[in-house]
């Protein structure tokens, strides 16, 4: 008898045991969702994940919490008197996740890699002033040895450190990567620096990034990531709410009533960002019934940006007057606001020519009608086009709602082809700087939005000289103007100011937030 219950309870102590490990096991990896797959992660273009191309690559700089360049592959760097010369001494202990050496002259095949398919990054003043070098007869990446780089720009350019921290296009892939020397025409992997490297992808299902073991600097806490394809937003959040995954990150995936929700229930938590972008509306000024700048304007006052901070955002995002707040560089200038003002905007319908008949504004017997298109995939934005087109259809403009897939959105504003589409800043650390560039180039749908301005010629003009401008009190000049003549012909339609979100288990510690609302943070988190 006595044998036989050392036979029991050795049997328990093993099974505890084996309880153990496996609860062990699990805490070294964190599972989440995203709305859709990895797709091409080539770090020198536009088309992948940021959060994965985040835990994959790494810059020669990287933006602090508070988006100050610091050191990160650049261990240190100086600039010359006149702005155009960088020089950056490279970390000497780095390797890529594949045992490749990291040095300067993989930095310049990097580089070259970029201006060889230049006009992919028009948004770039860099990159277009790094090609002018080159077509000077000047070689602008330079090695100097083998942990030292020259870049050199043909002007000073004031957001080019910035612009080096972001996610993409400026981080380092694997020399053993490239095709034919060069990523313009994809690449053969996917391998970076980072502390984390992929090691199974199973399209449109999940993806697996471990931890990487060359890593450099400190290793994350959690040794696995899981990060599943689940579409559907109801999905997402039955997969949090019974265990299957872990967390759910992100504006566009997390409405405010799914933050709301389990910010207060048992087992989970969320947090909030600041206030990091801006949500608006485009309007497009060369469209036929938006042309006049008091049918703009009009909109502005029909728009009750607070009913949407109130009873869309239930409160987690504050109303926008303004296309960036006040705490965005060079944008803390007094602009009067667009005042929810339903007989202003009938006074300048009116005297735009568009007379009430019956329940419509008509002019020369046609209908005040609009079509308002957006990404089918963020939920919010669906909510407040159809309160919009409850609202504005009062005050007789008929607008048409048009929801589809997102690269035929994107195609349809880069081509013009909209009325007015939903639209947001680029948020920190690229506004104001790299947003107002995007305006320059039929990159996005803010150049094909503009071209019915007067003014747009000067606002390009005075966009270049406000990025390239030395003296600090000339680039504010610069700003103002550009904020002020935006603000006036009513381009921007401002809702509410973003914050970025995330809902997750409350084993899930040390969540946080990047610079950037595109990144995710893994490398900080652990789990309990």
């Amino acid at each position: 008898m006595i044998k036989l219950r050392l036979i029991i309870n050795t049997i328990l102590v093993v099974a505890v045991m084996s309880t153990t490990v496996v609860a062990a096991t699990t805490k070294d990896e964190l599972v989440f969702a995203n709305f859709r797959d990895l797709r091409d992660l080539n770090p020198h273009l536009y088309g992948g994940e940021l959060f994965a191309q985040n835990l994959l690559f790494e810059g020669l700089i990287y933006l602090n919490q508070e988006g100050t360049p610091s050191p990160w592959l650049a261990k240190s760097w100086t600039v010359s008197e006149d702005g155009t010369l960088y020089t950056f001494k490279l970390r000497d202990d780095v390797e890529f996740s594949d045992g490749s050496k990291f040095n300067a002259y993989v930095v310049k095949q990097n580089f070259d890699a970029l201006l060889d398919n230049g006009k992919r990054h028009g948004w770039l003043e860099s990159i277009r002033m790094m090609l002018e070098v080159a077509k000077r007869g000047r070689d602008p990446i330079r090695v100097k040895d083998d942990y030292t780089v020259e870049i050199e720009l043909t002007n000073s350019y004031f957001p080019f450190l910035i612009e080096l921290g972001v996610t993409r296009p400026f981080r380092m892939l694997s020399p053993k990567c490239f095709k034919d020397g060069t990523t313009k025409d994809g690449t053969s992997c996917w391998v970076g620096t980072g502390s984390y490297k992929l090691n199974k992808h199973v399209v449109d299902e999940y993806s697996e990034f471990i931890r990487n073991d060359l890593y450099y600097g400190t290793k994350p806490a959690i040794k696995k990531i899981l990060a599943k394809v689940i579409p559907d937003n109801q999905a997402r959040l039955l997969a949090l709410d019974n265990g299957e995954i872990d967390m759910i990150y992100g504006t566009n995936q997390i409405s405010a009533k799914a933050f709301k929700r389990f910010v207060g229930k048992e087992g989970f938590a969320g947090i909030l960002s600041s206030p990091v972008s801006t949500r608006m509306m485009i309007l497009n000024t060369a469209s036929k019934n938006l042309g006049d700048i008091r049918v703009r304007q009009a909109l502005q006052h029909l728009t009750n940006r607070q009913i949407i901070s109130d009873k869309i955002m239930l409160g987690i995002e504050a109303p926008a007057n303004t296309l960036f707040a006040r705490n965005v560089p060079y944008a803390d200038i007094d602009l009067p606001p667009y005042s929810y003002d339903t007989a202003a905007a009938a006074e300048l319908l009116d005297a735009a020519g568009w007379k009430m008949d019956g329940e419509i504004r008509k002019k020369d017997g046609e209908p005040l009608e609009v079509t308002l298109s957006y990404d089918s995939n963020k939920v919010i934005e669906g909510t407040i086009a159809q309160y919009l087109q409850s609202v504005w259809s009062k005050a007789g403009i008929i607008i048409n709602l048009v929801a589809e897939e997102e690269q035929a959105h994107r195609d349809r504003l880069k081509g013009g082809d909209f009325d007015l589409s939903f639209n947001i800043s680029w948020g920190t650390p690229y506004d104001p700087h790299s947003f107002l560039a995007g305006m320059r180039n039929p990159v996005y749908g803010d150049y094909a939005a503009q071209q019915g301005l007067k003014v747009k010629p000067q606002l390009d003009a005075t966009i270049l000289k406000a990025l390239e401008a030395v003296d600090e009190k000339e680039r504010q000049s610069h700003f103002t103007w550009i904020f002020e003549t935006l603000h006036r012909e009513a381009v921007y339609l401002p809702l509410t100011y973003e914050r970025n979100r995330a809902i997750f288990s409350d084993k899930v510690k040390n969540v946080g937030f990047n610079p950037s609302q595109f990144e995710i943070p893994m490398e900080r988190m652990s789990l309990r």
